[in-house]
């Protein structure tokens, strides 16, 4: 009778500390997780900002006179690549695709310039990478979502607190972002 409660004691101290292991085992892969996908924004951010300098020297030639849209432009471009915290890469990188929404909306009155191989490419280049980085902060957003949700259920909460892992921030679209566009005819 005592061996059997000897191998009882044993089995549940093993599940114990099967148990803190297997949480600090998924808080340490949710985290890196996390690092990885804002490690992906950020190349992509990056990417975007590499073919700025592209963009605009196919498009100099046709807006001589767009001073003020190339200086926002490059403002944006140099305070994306100085960023060092993920809410100044953000806000960077949202202030960038103002500049650039800006490009393109003044490019609709130069035809030669709709018509121009090389803008039409970086045009879609940059496209593409808009949506690789949409697609990387929703990635972001659910890794977050995974992870702040184990932090606040329990028995996970209290790991989390045991263990020094607290809740994370979303990246959030800026108020600006949100506004309904104003449609007229």
């Amino acid at each position: 009778m005592v061996t059997a409660l000897i191998w009882v004691v044993i089995a549940i101290i093993v599940v114990a500390v099967a148990i803190f292991f297997i949480y600090y085992n998924r808080f340490v892969r949710l985290s890196h997780q996390i690092d990885n996908s804002l490690a992906q924004i950020s190349v992509q951010l990056k990417k975007r900002s590499d073919l700025i300098p592209n963009l605009l020297s196919a498009v100099k030639g046709y807006m001589k006179h767009e001073k003020k849209v190339f200086k926002e432009v490059t403002d944006a471009r140099k305070a994306l690549m100085s960023a060092t915290s993920v809410e100044k890469k953000m806000e960077a990188g949202n202030q960038m695709q103002e500049a650039l929404k800006s490009i393109f909306a003044i490019a609709e009155g130069y035809p030669d310039l709709k018509a121009n191989t090389n803008f039409l490419q970086l045009q879609q280049e940059l496209s593409a990478i808009e949506d690789k980085v949409a697609y990387a902060r929703q990635y972001y957003n659910d890794g977050i979502m995974s992870y702040n949700v184990m932090t606040n259920m329990v028995p996970g909460k209290w790991f989390a607190s045991m263990y020094g892992f607290k809740e994370r921030e979303y990246l959030k679209i800026p108020e600006a972002a949100k506004a309904v566009p104003k449609v007229e005819f």
